[in-house]
């Protein structure tokens, strides 16, 4: 629809007064007297780190206000004890579009959002903030908060809240979430992800794994998404070479990831340390704070590892390194598969893979787009970053 037509209510960021030019997009007027303010992010973890640099901004701009997110149990256990922006966490129930259970987690009765919703809308919160996604499901569950003002995304198929920036696919996770805090007034702080590493990160990699006795590397071979995923027999020869090069190989994964983690293992032929299921998220932090270097898909634990400061090489769908690669090149190299159809029905994949509209090259295959990456590739990227800077 041309910007001319639209009515007032309908603008792409609402009414938010006058707006400065900022680092990340224009900020806009913040909200005198906030209080409390909700802010919904309840996806996976890798998605949590790139919302990092938002709530953080959101801090800054509201040092006094306390701010409480909206996620998953996972949530509530990693942030609980770790210096963060957020003071606490306010577990919302499973839903379509919101959050899958965690795993263990019972499903909810069919009342449990409708309640969730009207005791935390008894909370009064000044600022309720939509940092979750298109906005189709969530901005419902915003609007219902009673909040004073809220602010988020805006997908075609989602309702408008009172301040709003259109949901585009292609754009760099942290700057989106950015843009949206710079709606309500929050201007950076920074624009790179970090989590703080506790003594119990480290205590607890240490108890499971013993301190290390030479330098190691990890390697995280699984991803949720099969199309991420790179093959098993690719990272068991990097596996292979950097053992021949003296370093320790761990191989990390999820109890679900543990078939994918058990053929590199094999393959490697002894090269190379399976770690499933023995930390938990806490604990996988310490244990990418020991190590010199991870190499990952493009998945959660390669942006935790880059947020605590461990380098990393990142194996990407050239659409994915578009929205999460890093853009620091110092300690940080994404290799990119510049894979541009469907290697099952040769459907576009730049539409196909995440359709931009319904009915846009929609595919439903799941195999890998990230296969044709070479090993001799991600080999040269990690050997740079594990030698010394002359």
């Amino acid at each position: 629809m041309p910007e001319a037509t639209r009515t007032a209510g309908e603008r792409q960021t609402g009414a938010v007064g006058e707006r400065q030019p900022g680092v990340a997009g224009a900020v806009g007027e913040r909200l005198p007297g906030v209080g409390r303010i909700a802010v919904l992010r309840a996806n996976a973890l890798g998605d949590f780190v790139f919302a990092l640099p938002a709530l953080a901004a959101l801090r800054a701009a509201y040092p006094d206000a306390e701010l409480v997110l909206l996620a998953a149990p996972w949530h509530a256990k990693l942030l609980a004890g770790r210096p963060s922006p957020v003071d606490r966490v306010l577990v919302i129930p499973p839903a379509p579009g919101i959050r899958a259970p965690d795993p263990g987690e019972p499903q909810p009765a069919p009342e449990a959002m409708r309640r969730f919703v009207e005791e935390t809308r008894a909370e009064g919160f000044d600022l309720a903030i939509q940092l979750h996604g298109g906005g189709k499901n969530s901005n419902p569950i915003v609007t219902a908060l009673g909040a004073r003002l809220t602010a988020g995304l805006r997908a075609e198929d989602a309702p408008p809240l009172d301040r709003w920036l259109r949901y585009v696919y292609y754009q760099p996770e942290v700057f989106r979430y950015l843009e949206v805090a710079g709606l309500v007034g929050a201007a950076p702080t920074t624009v790179l992800p970090s989590l703080t590493v506790t003594d119990a990160d480290r205590a607890q990699a240490t108890e499971v794994l013993g301190a290390p006795t030479r330098p190691r590397v990890a390697l995280h071979p699984g991803a949720t998404d099969t199309r991420r995923r790179w093959p098993a027999g690719n990272f068991a020869a990097v596996a292979r070479a950097l053992a021949a090069d003296g370093f320790e190989v761990l191989v990390t994964g999820t109890p679900a990831e543990a078939e994918t983690v058990d053929r590199v293992i094999d393959a490697a032929a002894g090269a190379a340390r399976p770690v499933v299921g023995t930390l938990d998220l806490g604990g996988l932090i310490g244990a990418y704070d020991q190590c010199e270097l991870v190499i990952s898909n493009d998945t959660g634990p390669l942006h935790v590892a880059a947020a605590v400061g461990t380098p990393t090489v990142g194996v990407y769908w050239i659409g994915n390194l578009l929205n999460g690669a890093t853009p620091l090149r110092g300690a940080h190299r994404p290799i990119a598969s510049w894979t541009v159809h469907c290697p099952v029905c040769g459907i576009d994949c730049t539409r196909g893979i995440y359709p931009a509209r319904p009915g846009d090259g929609e595919c439903s295959h799941r195999d890998s787009f990230v296969g044709d990456v070479p090993v001799a590739e991600v080999l040269e990227a990690a050997r740079e970053l594990l030698r010394p800077p002359s």
